[in-house]
């Protein structure tokens, strides 16, 4: 089994891949602090926990990140406790198959070549992927499965958490669509606006990012992913996939890119 690894600010997300099928996953917070042999404890027990897998299951490991300080301690856990398993990391030299059309490649981190190769993969070219995470990062991909270009936005939980620690009297709310748009209280009042707020700038974008890819933009496919896309794809009317699993998907695609 493959077991891959994306590490974003905020979120970990880890996935085992059965083939082509990812038949186990997890999510766990990122922590810079954490050494190579707390990973692998953690890593350990989440194993542990599952009635369907073992260490000894795990025949490849695929790894991306974009917080050095968590790679470098991914790197040697790999090392010290799976040194006899493939190892994968996306970074310069690994193949993605992703030409980066971009004033400076190394800019580009790692999860979004990844999104883009498994969007392309998955839903062919030109598209545009809108991952939400720390950041709602929006990234266009041609149709000949180029990356070209991207955008970056605040995202939907650390605007949140912003909100609450600049205003005296507002809170951090839980995020679900309110009972209409015009609230008649605080908690909805930040409901709205956090959710039709968000899904209005991702529409607004990604329009203009599909005018831009194609003569017709229905013919680019727009792909949500990430941890804060079930917050706001019900309202956003230009989102025509949702995938949780991509970067974990693109991930796979590059192991075997580079293993086989």
């Amino acid at each position: 089994m493959l077991l891959t690894i994306d590490v974003s600010n905020t979120h970990t997300m880890l996935g085992l891949f059965e083939g082509d099928e990812i038949i186990e996953h997890w999510r766990i917070a990122t922590d810079s602090r954490r050494t190579a042999d707390e990973l692998a404890v953690v890593l350990q027990g989440l194993l542990d926990q599952s009635p369907i897998l073992k260490t000894t299951d795990i025949s490849g490991i695929a790894i991306c990140s974009t917080v050095p300080a968590v790679l470098n301690e991914m790197r040697e856990m790999s090392r010290r406790y799976y040194g006899d398993v493939p190892t994968v990391i996306v970074e310069p030299g690994v193949r993605t198959g992703v030409p980066v059309r971009m004033d400076n490649p190394k800019e580009v981190g790692s999860d979004r070549i990844v999104n883009a190769l498994a969007a392309f993969n998955l839903y062919g070219g030109p598209c545009v992927v809108v991952d939400f995470g720390t950041a709602t990062s929006f990234d266009a991909v041609s149709a000949r499965g180029e990356y070209i270009g991207a955008v970056t936005a605040p995202g939907v939980e650390i605007s949140v958490d912003a909100l609450a620690m600049a205003g005296a009297q507002l809170h951090k709310v839980e995020l679900i669509r309110p009972r209409q748009v015009i609230a008649k209280n605080a908690v909805e009042a930040l409901q709205s606006g956090i959710i039709y707020g968000f899904a209005g700038l991702v529409d607004g974008i990604v329009e203009r990012m599909t005018a831009e890819l194609a003569d017709d933009p229905n013919d680019v496919t727009v792909v949500a992913t990430g941890t804060g896309a079930p917050f706001v794809i019900d309202e956003a009317r230009t989102i025509d996939r949702h995938e949780p699993w991509l970067t974990l998907i693109g991930l796979r695609l590059v192991y075997l890119r580079n293993t086989t």
